[in-house]
């Protein structure tokens, strides 16, 4: 007689199961790359709190200043492209703390650069190494992450660019206290990452790595169509949040005719909202289409824009919209990449990322230009954000149109 016992079959309408929680090790490389991001970021800022102070000293006209402050901006963005298609050739844990360590020389430099405004040209375009390190993270954290996880995850990482905004606020501070001593602590924080980075760092084990050249892997990643889509996308959430952090004190001090300092707490204001709200769009997006993530709050920074555009009193309609337009923006920033992180080849997302990075930074620099100029012309701003307010709802409606129908990754 078989005694054997038989195994009941699994009920057909079991549960599937639960996709794993990420490691330890996933977590630890999450807090190194937001802190090496930040970091960095930080240095990739040195210059612009401080660009006042080189106007005074080296009789610098107002385009010369801001020239100055575009130049590091600009290489940084621009450089996003090959240091991501490199990270997915050597992977982040050789590429974050090579760059940390390489970014030191330029923020050291910055001190005997100080009185030659040729020179601090020369010694921005090498620190716009510092705001490459956004390329590097991506991939990493989107390799140790499970497709249902990587939005709150990149969302996290991408708070990392509230570096900026510690440079603005702590700079200027810090040099109260001695000329050369902001790039010393700055340069001294990066030493002590760049040799963390080297020990904690590490790149998942199934990390698939492309055999094919530089060149050949970024040209794959450009006939991408999602690329640009992406592309276009970013270059309007973090455009908006560039373009913002650059002119917001400026568009402040002329219209509401506030003292510099406060306007620079209000504009920093802002900025704190965009990186609250960036891991907040990647946590919606583990639960909602990230298309759909994006085009909802593209919405919300439109309509803000709009009534903005009606010039209204600060206190309290125009703090209001800014900051729900920043909230929009944080949030769509925050959405993109976790749309990223879904629809593209892991072996391609570090130059992929590298190019759409760079789309969002240099998209960050329209804006002020255009601002600039209408109000010269006009003597108002309504042109301006009624602009941008197209430019989001044109957003809003491709990625609620198109991107939405893209499948999740897994």
């Amino acid at each position: 007689m078989d005694t054997s016992v038989k195994q009941s079959p699994e009920p057909p309408d079991a549960p599937a199961p639960a996709a794993p929680a990420p490691s330890s090790a996933a977590y630890r490389n999450l807090a190194m790359a937001t802190i090496g991001f930040a970091l960095t970021f930080w240095a990739w800022n040195l210059i612009a709190p401080m660009s006042g102070d080189y106007k005074d000293r080296l009789g610098l006209s107002s385009f010369q200043q801001s020239f100055l402050v575009a130049v590091p901006v600009l290489v940084g963005s621009l450089g996003r492209i090959p240091v991501g298609a490199l990270t997915d050739k050597y992977g982040a844990r050789l590429m974050f703390p090579l760059v940390s360590a390489l970014t030191i020389v330029p923020v050291l430099l910055l001190i005997p650069a100080k009185n030659s405004y040729g020179a601090m040209i020369a010694v921005g375009f090498l620190l716009g190494l510092g705001g490459t390190t956004f390329a590097i993270g991506v991939p990493l954290v989107n390799s140790w992450f499970p497709p249902a996880k990587r939005g709150f995850a990149l969302g996290v990482f991408g708070m990392g660019m509230g570096g900026v905004a510690l440079s603005g606020y702590f700079t200027p501070r810090i040099a109260k206290h001695g000329d050369n001593l902001p790039f010393l602590v700055v340069a001294g924080a990066l030493v002590v990452f760049a040799l963390l980075a080297a020990v904690l760092v590490s790149d998942h084990p199934d990390r698939k790595v492309p055999t094919d050249t530089l060149v050949h892997r970024l040209g794959e990643a450009g006939k991408l169509r999602v690329t640009w889509e992406l592309s276009a996308l970013y270059a309007i959430g973090f455009g908006g949040i560039v373009a913002f952090g650059v002119y917001l004190p400026t568009y402040l001090k002329t219209w509401y005719e506030m003292s510099p300092t406060e306007a620079g707490t209000k504009a920093a204001g802002f900025a704190l909202v965009t990186v609250v709200f960036r891991p907040i769009g990647g946590w919606l997006s583990d639960r909602i289409h990230p298309a759909l993530v994006t085009a909802g709050a593209l919405l919300l920074a439109a309509l803000m824009a709009v009534v903005q555009a009606f010039e209204p009193p600060l206190n309290p309609i125009g703090t209001i919209a800014l900051l729900a337009m920043a909230a929009g923006l944080g949030t769509a920033s925050g959405s993109v990449f976790a749309l990223v992180s879904q629809v593209t080849p892991q072996p391609k997302v570090g130059s992929v990322t590298g190019i759409v990075g760079a789309m969002g930074g240099l998209g960050g620099f329209v804006p002020p230009l255009v601002m600039g100029a209408i109000y010269s012309a006009k003597d108002s701003y309504a042109i301006g954000f009624m602009l941008l307010s197209d430019l989001a709802l044109a957003g809003c409606v491709y990625a609620y149109g198109r991107m939405r129908n893209i499948q999740r990754d897994g």
